[in-house]
């Protein structure tokens, strides 16, 4: 903590705040980024917190903001989806590890007074008593089959420890997150935000068929990324494949007909979408903000075993809005399938963030929260 302190002595002038995206995939750390510019432009510091590729890819969008690197939950997927709720409750013991080594860091740093404010996505160890906590999600409800109830009281009870719940969605009877953002009940409080998106709708002339957008954690990265290959490969079409690899150095390169890039910062990415005519990708819920921000025509490919994703791909092709199928049954002759769903539309909101961010400037007594 000394050499954090010697590094950035400038955090202690203004209010900090600290912008912690759980490492799960690169969904969390990306949604974060209209959030950390807002608050730029409202005149706070941002410390950015996370680990792995999260934390690389915001240290790529904000590279002169300063860092900090968090314990890792280490959350992989098994090979077969059924196996990945025995397997997170196997990883509980390291998790709990993971996020009491969280609260000493964040405790650390309040009681240095560099942070005075926390924006947690999901990380359940970001969040100290003493500074105004956020907790952004858009599960409230947490899916697990048919220990469901169980995992969404779990999750609550953590959320309930936070000063305000913010979840990336609109409150109107339709939305984008369904049951998972809108519980039947609540007793604490939420506030409804709007759909997170770094992406614009631009005019663009259409450059390729088909852009396939992988992310994610592994195996699963990989068994699609080799599916996508098999399904595209020496094919009519013009075919973009974003591998969701996050590294210091990126590679571009074409193989056949598909153009293979190792990841896009945003700028990049957006322009990419704007230029396809079709996205094929995850329906991680990040993805899905993206895309209806853009109104773009999507095919979905749930990760297996996570129950979350398959229930929001579920959700969109029952409303005909988006086609989706499972891993293994995907082959070229399901896109033909887009021109029968209605497609993503923007679910935009106007937002204050200033009055938003007014929790960082209340007067209340934190102190009182546990």
């Amino acid at each position: 903590m000394k050499e954090f302190n010697d590094k950035f002595p400038h955090l202690k002038k203004n209010k900090t705040i600290l912008v912690a995206p759980l490492h799960w995939g690169l969904g969390h750390a990306t949604r974060c980024i209209p959030i950390i510019k807002e608050l730029m432009k409202e005149g706070y510091d941002v410390l950015l917190g996370s680990d792995g590729a999260a934390l690389l890819i915001l240290r790529k969008e904000f590279p002169n903001l300063p860092f900090v690197e968090l314990p890792s939950y280490d959350i992989t997927y098994p090979k077969k989806g059924e196996w990945f709720k025995l397997k997170m409750f196997l990883k509980l013991p390291s998790i709990k590890k993971a996020m009491t080594a969280e609260k000493k860091l964040v405790k650390q740093l309040v009681a240095d007074g560099k942070i005075q404010g926390i924006i947690s996505d999901n990380r359940m160890g970001i969040r100290n008593k003493k500074v105004p906590s956020v907790f952004l999600t858009h599960q409230i409800n947490v899916l697990s089959g048919n220990t469901s109830f169980f995992s969404s009281k779990m999750h609550q009870r953590i959320i309930k420890k936070y000063h305000e719940c913010w979840v990336p969605d609109v409150k109107d009877s339709i939305n984008l997150t369904g049951k998972l953002g809108h519980p039947k009940q609540l007793n604490f409080p939420v506030k409804y935000i709007g759909p997170l998106s770094r992406m614009e709708k631009k005019d663009l002339d259409l450059k390729y068929d088909v852009l396939v957008l992988l992310s994610g954690p592994e195996p699963q990265r990989t068994l699609l990324e080799v599916k996508m290959m098999d399904a595209f490969l020496n094919t009519d079409k013009k075919v973009i494949l974003v591998r969701g690899v996050v590294q210091e150095e990126n590679q571009v390169y074409v193989k056949d007909n598909i153009t293979i890039v190792n990841f896009m910062q945003s700028r990049d990415l957006e322009r990419c979408i704007n230029e396809s005519k079709i996205v094929v990708s995850r329906s991680g819920y990040t993805t899905i903000m993206d895309l209806a921000a853009m109104e773009k025509e999507a095919f979905f490919i749930p990760t297996p075993g996570q129950y979350e994703q398959k229930y929001l791909a579920k959700q969109l092709k029952q409303k005909g809005i988006v086609p989706s199928c499972k891993q293994e049954k995907f082959s070229l002759d399901q896109l033909g399938k887009i021109p029968l769903y209605s497609g993503l539309k923007s679910f935009k909101t106007e937002l204050d963030y200033g009055t938003l961010f007014g929790l960082f400037e209340g007067e209340r007594e934190f102190g009182t929260y546990s």
